[in-house]
């Protein structure tokens, strides 16, 4: 991405000075009114047996994770690379780590309601090839082991970039956070010491979180999206599934970019240049998702055989067709033709819009590769109180979650935009000698 040297580097308390403005109450009292009445919409339809309430849990759980998710291994990729252009804005990445061990807790709670879900959970498997793959037991356990593993990953990879910061700003982050931050600073090296043992130890755990990411995400495209249809399989699903996640990352991202500048008020810190490079993100990202879904339809269009053709077909007619037209221009006509040029990257109110409405696209895109599998009679679209209503309180719930990680920490990587040391990490060293390592390290 681009990167343009400053004249003045500020200093780590110039950064944090301006970092420090709060977060305005009204967003955490909305967030949890959001996820009240979510808790309330889901409740009552548990209570009560409907199982749309179980199924609006599941997809809204798809987005939400799979997002957080590729958000953390998006902030590992920065680190595999080397770069510096994001250490300005990354940590309003870092954040969406916050909400996957409440992701990992509503998986659990949708496992214990995969009757209503899933038709694995009460059909007998007539593929045999497939049956003991599907079996409840061994897909629930894998899935649990997989996602604990991963979010574990994701966690101790956030948490050695934030300690970097933590080590060296112990006042930098909200009072009741203070004893969580002590905790962090034991036993922490001297500044250079620790920024290049952080690095490495990163470099590590960066590969190991994109490998996971890789594995893990395509085992849970096809146990809890594409065995919705049991008969149905796809190569490129899994690619499809979860560049889905990875681009509702970037443009979300993108969005909270835009609003912690003008919130803090550091238009010296995030300039034009960041907003632009976001916008090339999204836009190389909403091309690649096109190509993906274009490709996996032309295959399964060209090969015609009936175990991918149904798949495609039901979400071709009613009443699913209205929804899955507007998911294609909402996720790719409409940011494809409205980010293409510079100008519409860097203008906020189009870069607002289409980002919003990308991000609005596949939360539906969502619905539409569950929903039609579990309604295949459908004769009107099953969209109303308990997607919306669920739907608010997944957004609730993240918000409170990423309000609660901006708040506790440094909401920049000022060591990192201020250390004398700062660039010593583009030559490897040993972390005990401080010596640098050979080229092929």
């Amino acid at each position: 991405m681009t990167h343009h040297d400053s004249t003045h580097v500020m200093s780590r308390d110039e950064i944090v000075a301006a970092t420090s403005r709060p977060v305005p109450r009204v967003f955490s009292i909305a967030s949890a009114a959001l996820a009240v009445i979510g808790a309330i919409v889901f409740i009552f339809g548990a209570v009560t047996g409907e199982s749309r309430a179980w199924q609006s849990l599941h997809f809204s759980w798809l987005f939400f994770a799979t997002m957080s998710q590729a958000a953390v291994v998006f902030v590992a990729v920065q680190r595999i690379t080397t770069s510096r252009w994001s250490r300005p804005i990354v940590r309003f990445l870092e954040g969406y780590v916050a909400f996957l061990p409440v992701a990992f807790l509503l998986l659990i709670l949708i496992f214990l309601g995969k009757g209503h879900i899933f038709p694995w959970a009460h059909e007998a498997v007539t593929v045999a090839e497939k049956r003991v793959y599907l079996d409840p037991g061994f897909l629930v356990t894998r899935d649990l082991i997989l996602f604990a593993i991963i979010t574990a990953l994701s966690l101790w990879y956030i948490y050695t970039s934030v300690r970097l910061d933590v080590g060296l700003l112990p006042d930098a982050g909200a009072a009741w956070a203070r004893g969580l931050r002590d905790r962090m600073r034991r036993n922490m090296s001297e500044e250079r010491r620790a920024i290049h043992s952080t690095h490495s130890l990163q470099g590590k755990l960066a590969v190991w979180l994109c490998l996971a990411f890789g594995f893990f995400y395509t085992v849970f495209a096809w146990d809890l999206s594409m065995t919705l249809d049991v008969h149905f399989q796809s190569a490129l699903y899994s690619w499809w599934f979860f560049m889905g996640g990875w681009l509702a990352a970037l443009m979300t991202w993108s969005l909270l970019v835009m609003w912690w500048r003008k919130h803090l008020d550091v238009y010296d810190l995030i300039t034009e240049t960041h907003i632009h490079d976001l916008g090339k993100l999204c836009f190389a990202f909403t091309t690649f998702w096109g190509y993906l879904t274009f490709g996996q339809y032309l295959v399964i269009w060209y090969g015609n055989l009936a175990e991918e053709t149904h798949w495609m077909r039901l979400r071709l007619i009613q009443p699913w067709l209205p929804a899955t037209l507007a998911v294609a221009f909402m996720v790719f006509v409409l940011p494809f033709f409205g980010l293409m040029s510079r100008a519409a990257k860097v203008f906020l109110p189009t870069f607002v819009l289409f980002a919003t409405v990308s991000i609005l696209g596949i939360w539906l895109l969502r619905f539409v590769e569950t929903y039609p599998s579990i309604h295949p009679e459908a004769h009107a679209l099953p969209f109303g109180i308990w997607e919306v209503g669920v739907g608010a309180g997944f957004v609730g719930l993240w918000g409170l979650c990423y309000i609660a990680f901006m708040n506790a920490f440094p909401r920049m990587r000022a060591t990192l935009l201020s250390s004398p040391y700062r660039d010593e990490v583009q030559v490897p060293v040993d972390a005990e000698t401080m010596l640098p390592l050979p080229a092929h390290e």
